[in-house]
């Protein structure tokens, strides 16, 4: 069996924890890491889950694989032990990674790898394929219900009530490495769109607050020498964190049963 960490246990985590829990694709849940201990331990008993909540330092030691969506601040703390052992690191947190892209450095040292699930955005495949050969330009407009946008740190430069908003606003444009830096825990989609594509600095991104939204809607423009295209999302959000949206989760277990699996579609 295949030994598998979890490195933060919220909404991502636990639903994880829950399909790992089936023992699906010969892979075992060994050990969590979770900033809040207690929380972990009572969601792993409401799970009927017996492991270990251990320090990101154990978990790089227990696990083969780890599967990270702590909060962007634990990126760091977590990737870095595990990489540094060889391991393997499923993750969606590309705002964080392109914050700290020298961890690619540490993984080419160790043998260790980063694999970007496409958390809440489709056509990354086709985004990678056009990279191979000439990207003209890629833009990105992002509408969301303004609760899923509370406490981005750009909202809270700005002094922005978004709950009082009647009308869509535009609270960012500008490249994607400055959108995760002003939204870090709200566009990891633009993060991975840029990491496939022409790099975060020449992505460019647009975030509205949309009362009158009740999902997550990106809309993706790519114009290169190879094709031109549209790609247009609607994510449901997730109950417990609606800046989050549900297939986020979905597409964390798709990627990590891709590992195991005796056929993988899509590069």
């Amino acid at each position: 069996m295949t030994k598998v960490g979890i490195a933060g246990f919220g909404t991502i985590g636990a639903a994880v924890a829950r399909h790992l829990r089936e023992g699906r694709n010969g892979m075992e849940l060994v050990a969590v890491t979770s900033g809040t201990r207690a929380k972990a331990e009572a969601k792993l008993a409401q799970l009927d889950i017996e492991v270990p909540v251990v320090a990101a330092v154990q978990l790089a030691d227990m696990a083969e694989i780890i599967v990270e969506c702590a909060p962007t601040g634990a990126f760091m703390e977590i990737v870095v032990p595990a990489l540094e052992r060889g391991r393997q690191i499923v993750t969606v947190s590309a705002a964080a990674l392109i914050e700290n892209m020298a961890v690619i450095d540490i993984a080419r040292s160790t043998g260790g790898r980063v694999i970007m699930a496409t958390g809440a955005l489709l056509g990354l495949d086709a985004v990678r394929a056009a990279a191979v050969s000439e990207i003209f330009s890629v833009t990105m407009i992002t509408r969301k219900p303004p609760k899923s946008l509370l406490g981005a740190p750009e909202v809270v430069r700005q002094d922005i009530d978004l709950m009082k908003l009647t009308e869509p606003t535009l609270l960012f444009d500008g490249s994607a490495r400055d959108g995760a830096r002003g939204f870090p825990a709200n566009v990891n989609v633009a993060a991975a769109l840029a990491l496939a594509g022409i790099g975060p600095d020449r992505t460019r991104l647009q975030i509205w607050a949309d009362p009158s939204l009740e999902r997550n809607t990106h809309f993706i423009t790519v114009d290169a020498d190879s094709a031109r295209f549209e790609l247009k999302i609607e994510n449901i959000p997730s109950v417990e964190k609606p800046g989050t949206g549900r297939i986020t989760a979905l597409s964390m277990i798709a990627a990590l049963d891709g590992l195991t699996a005796p056929l993988r579609v899509g590069s």
